[in-house]
């Protein structure tokens, strides 16, 4: 059986840079660690859904605008 891997590409670095805020700021503003803010933009952490509502709203837009699904 294979496994599907699924990858949520993200526009968190975009948004944040638009904003002009430090990965430190964002990840304050999230209750989160910088750490954590790295691993988004890099696509190689998939948030929780609590963490992508809140981050959706800290921009004011959509989940759909700012995580992009993609199946591998």
């Amino acid at each position: 059986m294979l496994k599907r891997v699924i990858k949520l590409n993200n526009l968190i670095k975009v948004k944040r840079v638009e904003m002009g805020w430090t990965q430190d700021g964002l990840a304050e503003k999230l209750d989160v660690s910088r750490q954590t803010i790295i691993s988004l933009e890099k696509g190689k952490y998939n948030p929780s859904l609590v963490l992508a509502f809140k981050a959706a709203n800290l921009f004011e837009c959509s989940i759909e605008e700012l995580f992009i699904y993609k199946e591998e």
